[in-house]
């Protein structure tokens, strides 16, 4: 009998976790579009930490973003919910970049540094889509370094 009560309370903890989630999603899978076009995935760990991996092109060259998020509802609105975070990425940036104010023309450059992030996620309700907008600023501490502030990016996201 003690088996029994304790799968019980076991499935019923485990739908409750899953309905609480199903508010949202699990994870979102994408494409990210802005100032650098690339791919994005989002994992929840919790209802309101989120893990967001990125991978996408900037100056001809190719850069992953990992980041923390803390989700936050927007009680007006169903579905929407707005986020800040931050985290760190690493790429490169390739030689004959084209016509860019800054650095040589000539030289690629291996990059590496923080990135923080805040925007708005909204999930539809009954379909299997998310879209993003955020604006996540960064700053290269290797390589060509600086603070790159010009970051908006619009992420649509098939989620599961």
């Amino acid at each position: 009998m003690k088996k029994v009560f304790y799968t019980f309370l076991l499935v019923a903890m485990m739908a409750i976790g899953n309905e609480a989630m199903a508010q949202g999603y699990n994870t979102g899978i994408g494409l990210r579009a802005g100032v650098g076009n690339g791919l994005t995935v989002k994992h929840f760990l919790s209802d309101k930490a989120a893990f967001e991996g990125i991978l996408h092109s900037r100056w001809r060259g190719l850069l992953i973003t990992g980041l923390y998020e803390i989700h936050n509802d927007i009680s007006e609105v169903r579905g929407l919910r707005w986020f800040y975070g931050g985290g760190a990425h690493l790429g490169t940036w390739n030689s004959n970049r084209g016509n860019q104010p800054w650095g040589d023309p000539n030289r690629s450059y291996t990059v590496f540094g923080l990135d923080g992030i805040i925007g708005l996620d909204y999930k539809f309700d009954g379909a299997p889509v998310n879209l993003s907008l955020d604006y996540k600023p960064a700053f290269n501490i290797t390589g060509y370094t600086g603070f790159w502030g010009d970051e908006v990016a619009l992420s649509i996201r098939f989620t599961f």
